[in-house]
């Protein structure tokens, strides 16, 4: 009995979608019904619905600000990674194969430790007696030593330290996917590098521009090891504000809701950034 070939596909997808309502979908939707759960300091959770733990949540300033320093530092952390990473793709893409790989490692260097170790390494730099401290007194740049922990500074330089890879990484692959003919052609014709890199080279890599975008946004957003180290619980964002609950007060229901706004607010700000970024692209360069 032949099988139906319309049927091929769910056939092939059907494990990879399986494991992932599994893990993705089912702890999603747990979460989200928990937000909705009662709860109390010496009842603890109840099984009763109610929106108390949401309007908690979206009528205190209290929260406005840490989801507001969350963004915040997502935003400068997304530009920062665009400023160094475009340019670095490039530079990595002009490259010969061999060094190309070489410099590539080195770019990938970051992802390779342990993010605590990583971020501990930082804390060791900016801290009041800090090789960055030390390093600006001794230059004569500071008149006293500069302290960087618990500072959103601090939690954005080590942040983009890590994620700018991602940024590299996706813009790298939209320019291995340009023809390097078209861009010595505009040359030849007597167009200046900038109206070259304006109008050729950066039409073509805008996809991957966005792409790591999305995808370093994202991450800054939902960090929680690095603010938690460098910012301390003088600075708390989104994601740490969430495990206090959870770990701390044991208010299981409102860190629900914590990471389930947090979760909504970036899905809405990365689909509209997108669609609106996309819509400017389209009329400037057409």
């Amino acid at each position: 009995m032949t099988a139906n070939p319309k049927l091929a596909p769910l056939l092939l997808s059907g494990p990879a979608l399986l494991v992932f309502i599994g893990l993705v979908i089912a702890p999603l939707v747990m979460t989200a019904l928990l937000s909705f759960y009662d709860w109390g300091q010496y009842k603890g959770i109840v099984a009763e619905f109610t929106v108390k733990n949401w309007h908690e949540v979206l009528v205190d300033d209290y929260y406005y600000e840490i989801f507001g320093r969350t963004l915040r530092i997502a935003l400068f952390v997304t530009l920062i990674a665009v400023l160094i990473g475009v340019p670095e793709a490039y530079i990595l893409n002009r490259m010969t194969p061999r060094w190309r790989g070489v410099f590539l490692l080195v770019v990938i260097g970051p992802l390779l430790i342990s993010v605590v170790a990583r971020t501990l390494g930082w804390a060791l730099l900016f801290g009041s007696t800090g090789l960055i401290g030390q390093a600006l007194l001794t230059l004569g740049l500071t008149r006293e030593p500069v302290d960087l922990m618990f500072t959103e500074t601090g939690v954005i330089i080590a942040l983009t330290h890590v994620l700018v890879p991602f940024m590299v990484l996706a813009v790298l692959a939209a320019l291995q996917r340009l023809n390097s003919d078209v861009e010595n052609a505009a040359m030849s014709l007597g167009a200046p590098a900038f109206t070259v890199w304006r109008r050729v080279v950066l039409p073509q890599i805008i996809p991957g521009v966005l792409s790591g975008s999305v995808i370093v946004f994202a991450l800054a957003a939902s960090a929680f090891a690095t603010p938690a180290i460098i910012g301390g619980r003088r600075l708390k964002v989104a994601a740490t504000l969430a495990y206090d609950e959870f770990l701390n007060t044991l208010n299981w229901p409102l860190g629900a809701a914590i990471a389930m706004i947090l979760l909504v607010a970036l899905i809405a700000i990365i689909v509209g950034s997108n669609r609106l970024i996309e819509r400017r692209y389209a009329q400037v360069f057409e």
